[in-house]
């Protein structure tokens, strides 16, 4: 054990009760993450389902940097924008659900199956009124309270098999001796 308070990080000078500011610090970041897991989850659940613009833009940085925009989709929140009313016109009945939401310091990552029905052309495809539900992670980093910056993993594979438009595993399969 330490002998005196200044060796006691959460201790004042005599030793007897926890440095406000430490205390504010932890209470302030803690208040933080709640806040991202928060915007993550509304984005998800809320905002996404519904297509509502004005609420993304309370969520999304004017330039958030998207890892996964597709080939000459713009930047930012309007490339955002774009891709949420892009799948609002190519999926009905849209759901999150969001199995797990972690964050630590100014990040949050939310693993999640999305799905609904294809009821308008997405990629190429007519539409096939066809269910689909897949698994996506999304991370996400935020800085007042918007997000900033974010990557996607999603099963494309596994959406476009459901749609029709790729063949599934059990169509592929080939006999042993083939």
């Amino acid at each position: 054990m330490p002998d005196t308070a200044e060796e006691l990080p959460c201790l004042n000078t005599a030793g007897e009760l926890p440095c406000l500011d430490t205390a504010r610090k932890e209470r302030v970041v803690a208040e933080d993450i709640e806040g991202i897991k928060a915007a993550a989850r509304r984005t998800l659940e809320e905002i996404f389902p519904t297509a509502d613009v004005a609420a993304l833009a309370e969520v999304v940085d004017a330039d958030i940097v998207n890892h996964e925009v597709p080939p000459g989709a713009p930047r930012g929140f309007e490339g955002v924008k774009q891709t949420m009313l892009w799948l609002a016109g190519a999926f009905s009945d849209r759901r999150h659900e969001i199995h797990q939401l972690i964050a630590e310091g100014d990040t949050v990552m939310v693993h999640s199956t999305f799905s609904g029905r294809h009821t308008g052309p997405f990629m190429g495809l007519a539409p096939t009124n066809r269910r689909f539900s897949f698994r996506q992670v999304h991370i996400i980093r935020f800085r007042g309270g918007k997000g900033v910056e974010s990557w996607a993993v999603r099963d494309d594979l596994g959406l476009m098999q459901q749609l029709g438009a790729l063949p599934s595993d059990s169509d592929r399969l080939v006999p042993a001796e083939a």
